[in-house]
């Protein structure tokens, strides 16, 4: 079904894995289109609370974008290929189901910018972040400057945008960028055992909670308000009379997604 991308499900988690270890999973336009697709097929799957994407091979993530497609691009086309890039990402950042990066390599480029519109991010101790584009005379056209500063802080993203400097896990951890580090070994396991623990949780309110806090950042929405709606309609959920009901009756809920 797809001929760069592998995906597992199991206990209601998807993994997808960007399948280019040979290019250290560089994105060209077939990955691209391929994750649009695969994001909308797993949404749209009630098996699957909670998605997981990750690389393929022990060095990267996704080294960047396939740099071979930008030779000969015009103006015009590299604008239509930044927007592609961006609908597809804002896709990922939208997803009403937690979609969390497991960065167990080189996060640069495209790499960084896909990792940062997840949810979240777990990286292992080898991982590094970067945005070099810089020194191909070019600048991140996938989010990259948007989600770099909301997630470290207008400095600190201005520095490493300009210096095209990489930052190791444990920095990058310190910096707010990811969440949390781990061996190479247990990268996936833990970032399975932390959404095995977010899918026993409400779904509705799961989507509700992302959709407020991406309000933050949305300059059509006002996130009071957003937030305001979002609570409103929790209430008309089965999924929070049953929360509501098993707090009170001291039992654990058992949540539908209704």
């Amino acid at each position: 079904m797809y001929s760069s991308l592998l995906i597992e499900k199991e206990n209601n988690i998807a993994t997808l894995t960007i399948n280019r270890p040979d290019k250290m999973n560089a994105l060209n336009k077939t990955v691209l289109d391929e994750l649009d697709r695969a994001i909308d097929e797993l949404n749209a799957d009630s098996s699957i609370r909670s998605i997981i994407i990750t690389g393929a091979g022990p060095k990267a993530f996704v080294a960047g974008a396939d740099i071979s497609e930008f030779k000969g691009l015009n103006k015009e086309q590299a604008i239509a290929m930044a927007e592609k890039g961006q609908r597809i990402f804002k896709k990922i950042e939208d997803s009403s189901k937690p979609i969390v990066a497991a960065v167990n390599g080189f996060a640069l480029g495209g790499g960084c910018e896909l990792a940062m519109s997840c949810h979240f991010r777990l990286a292992s101790e080898n991982a590094k972040f970067g945005q070099p584009e810089v020194n191909l005379g070019l600048i991140p056209g996938y989010g990259g400057t948007q989600r770099l500063v909301q997630l470290i802080g207008k400095g600190k993203a201005i520095e490493l945008l300009i210096t095209a400097n990489m930052v190791g896990a444990s920095e990058a951890k310190s910096l707010g960028l990811v969440n949390q580090v781990t061996s190479a070994e247990e990268l996936l396991s833990e970032t399975k055992k932390i959404l095995s623990v977010i899918n026993t949780k409400a779904p509705l309110a799961i989507a509700s909670c992302i959709k407020a806090a991406n309000a933050v950042f949305d300059e059509t929405k006002n996130g009071f308000r957003e937030e305001v709606k979002e609570f409103g309609d929790c209430f008309g959920t089965a999924d929070m009379t049953e929360g509501v009901n098993a707090f009170l009756e001291k039992r654990k809920a058992e949540f539908k997604g209704k």
